[in-house]
């Protein structure tokens, strides 16, 4: 399973956010460095397609995709030298696929930190920088070197050399537009903190919602394109979410948020970290099933298990929400609607597949 790992400044909200996601019982404080050691749990996906084919089937049990998310350790200014609990927080960083940056939008007299979003970012991704050139700078010559005598290491030193140049400017490289093959290099055992997709929760109190936009926008702005941003009530989404399903619905229609964040939180990770969903339902189960975006019908079947995939056959293919509409598997082979598809067929997200497999 991927790994998200939430990254901010001290009382940013990220270990509400944790728990928010995942249904832990993380401890939560008004001092700084409440989490001094990374925390983690599976975050089940928020999925109505999966809620309403499990409806249509009458399912006796719904199975969720999911994320791991990582509560690491809070990060300070002078972390990646150390100061704070900077080791802790360099290695927790390093070990996920995808960071979600949480910064903090509002001001409190009783919760000291940073409640400027832009700030935040700034000290966040300085950090972040500072420790990227660190380990470049400490494996550059060493890669040098040893092209010297491989020609094959060239690409991989031409791709340091351009990283060492942004990362000096003080720019991440996820803004830096470095193409696959850059990208490609730098991934051989470096471990770049920079190199990772990210995500941003624009951390807003209860009476800023309605100034949401307003509030994300700056941080979105200065992303430019290189990073989803989202506004999220941490405190108010974690207190729905401690509510049954019945509950929490009612209250976050009542303040007018829909699903609320946490589903779109939810979501945008689980893009961000290259996953899609597709999904076989029936009476006994409806479940939604992780696949890597652009994956083909054999990998897909193999999810399940990896007899289908040694076996696969052909996929019997539909969208959600076409079978929705025809009202059941039935009724849709029965009007012409569920289509065979082959080995070259890439799933969609959102399809729902039965595997026809031979071993």
């Amino acid at each position: 399973m991927e790994r998200l790992g939430l990254v901010g400044l001290p009382n940013s909200g990220k270990t509400s956010l944790f728990n928010a996601l995942t249904g832990a019982d993380a401890p939560v404080a008004a001092h700084p460095f409440t989490t001094t050691e990374s925390a983690q749990a599976a975050a089940p996906l928020p999925d109505r397609r999966l809620d309403a084919l499990a409806a249509m089937s009458h399912s006796r049990k719904v199975v969720r995709a999911g994320v791991e998310v990582v509560d690491i350790a809070g990060l300070v200014s002078g972390s990646s030298t150390g100061e704070g609990l900077g080791n802790r927080f360099l290695a927790g960083i390093r070990e996920v696929d995808a960071l979600c940056l949480v910064l903090r939008a509002f001001g409190d007299l009783e919760v000291v930190g940073e409640s400027d979003p832009l700030q935040a970012l700034g000290v966040l991704e300085l950090e972040l920088v500072l420790a990227d050139v660190a380990t470049v700078e400490a494996q550059l010559d060493k890669r040098r070197k040893a092209a010297r005598a491989d020609k094959s290491l060239a690409a991989e030193v031409a791709a340091m050399q351009a990283a060492l140049q942004v990362l000096s400017s003080g720019t991440p490289l996820y803004r830096a537009g470095l193409d696959d093959a850059e990208q490609r290099a730098l991934r051989k055992g470096l471990f770049l903190l920079t190199d990772k997709p990210v995500l941003v929760v624009v951390n807003l109190g209860e009476d800023q919602l309605e100034q949401a936009d307003a509030l994300v926008k700056p941080v979105a702005d200065e992303l430019a394109g290189h990073g989803e941003v989202l506004g999220v009530s941490v405190k108010l989404e974690a207190e729905a979410a401690r509510l049954d399903p019945a509950e929490r619905g009612e209250l976050l229609e009542g303040l007018g948020l829909g699903e609320g964040a946490l589903a779109r939180v939810a979501r945008a990770a689980y893009h961000l970290l290259g996953r899609r969903v597709f999904f076989t339902t029936g009476d006994k189960e409806s479940r939604a099933w992780s696949f890597r975006a652009g994956a083909c019908a054999p990998e897909c079947a193999g999810v399940i298990h990896s007899d289908l995939q040694r076996g696969f056959i052909r996929a019997e293919v539909i969208h959600w929400d076409t079978l929705l509409e025809a009202g059941s598997w039935a009724a849709a082979k029965a009007a012409g609607k569920i289509r065979l598809e082959g080995k070259d067929y890439a799933v969609a997200d959102g399809d729902v597949l039965e595997i026809r497999f031979n071993v």
